[in-house]
């Protein structure tokens, strides 16, 4: 499910009531319900869910020069979210076993309000209620207020989420949910205008203290209902898996493509580059033209679009209006990466070299603005800069004109700095036409362009450094870099560029050196050398996905390593054998009200689509047979879901084709071994992994193979190989 952000809907709560056991307490439901209907409350939110420079900047986390009038709790966090709240007159707390325990002793209902630090309505709302002294009064006489960057704690995040949707079905940031003591929610919604918020404070603190017995009967209940939903059961079913059951899921699903602006029907857009990476695979793989124009024409309006930073590179979260015009001007690590990969790939099979240019201006907008010196990649930069939404990106046209003289004419047509780009008064960058037809309408060639919008790049690019810049997250999460590594390692082999290679070899050295536990288990999160919070089961997922695909890059076997012991420790901790499928959280956490399974692809895949892939190809690599049965499982469990959303399950698809198809498992062994596999990815063959040495080695299918002074290819299927060839347009043939 997809949230959007922006306060134009109106709900409230006993409208939304829909599940039969919340219908079923009346008693609690009315009481409930004449506390709060009298609260219209709006859902706004982004999706989900860094900055170098000589320039001035406005960074979320500032130097403490001055003497602030009320510091708390939230002072001694690394979260810059966290810490942008560190001052405000409410006493935050963090979330924390101590937290907690003062809430019991006090017999006070917990007030968790959830965010992050590019939220765009959370600074709202902090600014209009958090920073009043008024509202801070109210809340601390009434509650135990506990901040929560939903980054950094995406588990507590996916259980309050969770009791939202269940109340009314629909949620956001910032996310404000209303506890018992003992962390059972039963109230929660997004937004408040401040007006709305002094009433709900007002209303259910007076709930809890005239009827605190109902209050915690609901709670009870909705606390079941969070516990029992979004389960996945185990499917005793014989696994079978067609390119029938994909081609099923894909009609279904292609119902909604907007053929004209790509992406899906509607607004807002997301780019979800998950969806287009498996349809891109599907189309390939199936020979569907019409699916894989709708890919093309999707990466095509999104790199022309106004989402796409079409002068410094990069993507924003999500475009406003149904033509990928208008974004929201926040910049996510987990976005960009993704995106990297997913163009790096629509490259191999396609050589569109707008899909290169794409690739190379988002890796560079990743390496200038959101990397630091030693290979940790941020989180985010801000939508906002100076209080305004998108004012660090827009440009005024006189302004343009002054800075590019002779020059503005075209730049403005390419651009489309008229009525096409006009949004606020201002001008978003963006295009509509190609370079070819932009040269003749302005009777110059495709190189006097080229000359021209370089240029002007320069130019408009150092006055915008001028500029007060977005506020940086600077926190590294595990998860996103290793998505982020995955994104180096496919633009390397896609484009064979060294400089990629050693980005992700720069990053991936990083996580194994400060973000391995001494039990060898991985941190989430990582800030100028401190490391916090064990890590959760998309921390696993990425990072094995992203030191497999290094070792493909690399043929070195202590990444393919280091999958293993990480694979293997998530089983040990994160597997429930009554489901064949993974929790979130660590059997070593602390227990929250609810063990939660993530199982939809969302923006990001799912940890449990992402771990079943990596399982998948370590028992290919290690002719490990338990790690094939419990991916088989797994995409067992979901298959008959996977119709009913076909958007949700994009990355189980992925798997799915590999496990309906030919899978090959290419080997390579000698002295070339790195130039045949770069001269194999010329060519685009998605169902495939690389296995190679260049001396003997131990792993299964490269056993005995190595023959000196010779690169010998073999070609294999579910470990049965073809005759040996020594060229790569030979085994290429072998790849049918």
């Amino acid at each position: 499910m997809i949230y959007f952000s922006c306060p134009h809907y109106q709900y409230f709560y006993h409208k939304k009531l829909k599940l039969g056991w919340l219908m079923r307490i009346n008693s609690t439901l009315v009481i409930l319900t004449l506390a709060f209907t009298t609260v219209g409350f709006s859902f706004c939110g982004s999706e989900a869910i860094t900055e170098k420079g000589n320039s001035k900047s406005q960074n979320i986390v500032l130097e403490d020069t001055v003497k602030h009038k009320f510091t708390n709790a939230l002072i001694n966090e690394t979260s810059p979210y966290l810490l942008q709240h560190a001052h405000n007159p409410v006493n935050w707390h963090a979330w924390n076993a101590e937290t907690l325990e003062k809430a019991k002793r006090e017999n006070k209902l917990l007030l968790i309000s959830i965010g992050y630090s590019a939220c765009h309505w959370c600074h709202v709302m902090e600014h209009e209620s958090f920073e009043d002294e008024e509202v801070a009064r109210i809340m601390n006489e009434n509650f135990i207020s506990i901040k929560i960057d939903r980054e950094e704690r995406p588990d507590i995040d996916q259980i309050y989420m969770n009791a939202v949707h269940l109340m009314n079905q629909r949620g956001g940031w910032p996310l404000n949910c209303f506890a018992l003591p003992d962390g059972k929610p039963f109230f929660g919604g997004t937004y408040f205008p401040k007006t709305q918020w002094l009433q709900l404070l007002d209303k259910v603190a007076a709930e809890y203290k005239n009827n605190p017995a109902n209050v915690r009967d609901y709670a009870n209940k909705l606390t079941e209902g969070i516990k029992q939903s979004e389960l996945i059961s185990l499917n005793p079913e014989k696994p079978l898996f067609t390119n029938d059951d994909l081609n099923k899921m894909v009609t279904i699903w292609s119902k909604r493509f907007d053929n004209k602006e790509g992406g899906g029907t509607g607004a807002p857009k997301f780019p979800i580059p998950n969806n287009y990476l498996f349809l891109l695979r599907y189309a390939h793989m199936t020979k569907n033209a019409a699916v894989l124009e709708h890919v093309k024409l999707t990466l095509g309006k999104m790199a022309y679009g106004g989402i796409y930073d079409q002068l410094g590179g990069g993507f924003a979260r999500y475009s406003t209006d149904a033509v990928w015009k208008a974004p929201h001007f926040e910049k996510m690590l987990y976005d960009n990466a993704q995106m990297v990969s997913l163009y790096s790939e629509a490259y191999q099979l396609t050589k569109d070299p707008l899909y290169k240019q794409i690739v190379y201006e988002t890796l560079e907008f990743v390496s200038r603005e959101l990397t630091d010196e030693t290979g940790a990649c941020y989180s985010a930069l801000d939508a906002d800069s100076e209080g305004e939404e998108g004012k660090f990106y827009v440009w005024e046209k006189e302004e343009l004109k002054s800075l590019l003289g002779d020059d503005f004419k075209v730049f403005a047509d390419y651009y489309n700095v008229n009525n096409n780009g006009l949004w606020e008064g201002k001008y978003i960058l963006l295009r509509r036409k190609s370079k070819k037809s932009i040269a003749k309408s302005n009777a110059i060639s495709v190189e006097e362009l080229d000359k021209i919008l370089g240029k002007a790049k320069i130019i408009l690019m150092k006055e915008r450094d001028t500029r007060i810049r977005p506020g940086l997250d600077d926190k590294s999460l595990t998860s996103w870099n290793g998505l982020m590594i995955k994104g180096y390692v496919d633009a390397y082999m896609a484009f064979d560029e060294p400089k990629f290679l050693e980005s992700a070899l720069k990053t991936a050295n990083l996580i194994s050196t400060m973000l391995i536990q001494t039990d060898g288990g991985l941190y989430h999160s990582y800030k100028k050398g401190r490391t916090t919070i064990n890590g959760y089961l998309e921390d696993y997922s990425f990072i094995i996905e992203s030191f497999i695909a290094l070792y493909e890059a690399t043929f070195d076997e202590k990444w393919l390593t280091m999958s293993k012991e990480l694979m293997d420790y998530t089983i040990q901790h994160f597997y429930d054998a009554k489901s064949g499928m993974f929790f979130f959280t660590s059997d070593l956490d602390p227990a929250l009200i609810a063990r939660k399974m993530e199982v939809n692809d969302n923006v990001i895949p799912a940890s449990n689509s992402s771990i079943a892939k990596s399982l998948f190809m370590l028992g290919h690599f290690f002719y490990e047979d338990s790690y094939n049965k419990i991916a088989i499982q797994m995409l067992n469990n979901v298959k008959k879901h996977m119709d009913s959303y076909p958007s949700g399950y994009s990355n189980w698809g992925l798997l799915m084709l590999n496990v309906a198809n030919e899978y090959y498992e290419i080997a390579i062994v000698g002295k070339n071994a790195s130039k045949i596999r770069q001269e194999l990815n010329l060519h685009y063959v998605p169902n495939k992994l690389y296995l190679g040495s260049f001396k003997e080695s131990a792993l299964p299918l490269l056993e005995n193979k190595f023959v000196k002074g010779e690169t010998m290819i073999y070609v294999c299927v579910n470990r049965a190989c073809n005759l040996p060839v020594t060229e790569a347009v030979e085994a290429l043939k072998q790849l049918r």
